[in-house]
């Protein structure tokens, strides 16, 4: 059960997540290269469910009002791909091992592509309702593929190892202070 300074402290965690995942959508970057993908994995893995759920769709929210709307039924699959994400952000919880966190990257990918493109080929007038059509979608989109693979497996790697990294450290500060009061006891 969480306290309340856990709650309030993983509420400004998060608003500061959703704020990093807004403001690098707004800045200039690579068509794709974007952290959604990867801190809904994160977000999946170490916050509560209802957090982890909210954070990147409120991140494509805030960014989304000022990069623009578009087709409700492309942006719906483009959600649903976030909260896949996050889903698999929910089984990585006990399986934070490196090659589990960038195989959930990679497959978080791969389904991004593939239904976000299913639903371009099938919302939009572009590309001809076929077999052949379906295919030139997805050549088509295959760069916005290798920036979106790149882009998860960057930012996953700096959330993860940034977040291991900097509990890794509060624990060795923590014990050094534990130990620091323990010797001062021994010297009273």
């Amino acid at each position: 059960m969480q306290t309340s300074k856990n709650k309030k402290t993983e509420f400004f965690i998060a608003l500061a997540f959703v704020l990093l995942g807004a403001a690098l959508r707004l800045i200039p970057h690579a068509p794709n290269f974007v952290p959604i993908g990867a801190l809904a994995l994160f977000a999946g893995t170490y916050f509560s469910r209802k957090t982890a759920l909210f954070l990147p769709l409120a991140a494509m929210a805030v960014s989304d009002i000022f990069l623009g709307f578009y087709d409700p039924k492309i942006m719906a699959a483009v959600y649903v791909c976030f909260i896949f994400s996050v889903l698999l952000g929910f089984w990585l919880k006990k399986r934070k091992k490196w090659q589990t966190i960038l195989g959930a990257a990679v497959l978080s990918s791969v389904v991004f592509f593939l239904a976000t493109n299913f639903a371009v080929w099938i919302f939009t007038s572009w590309y001809e309702k076929t077999f052949f059509g379906l295919l030139q979608c997805y050549i088509m989109a295959l760069p916005f593929f290798k920036n979106t693979l790149f882009g998860d497996l960057f930012y996953a790697s700096v959330f993860f190892s940034a977040f291991e990294f900097s509990k890794a450290l509060a624990g060795k500060f923590l014990l050094r202070r534990s130990a620091d009061s323990i010797s001062k006891i021994g010297t009273i």
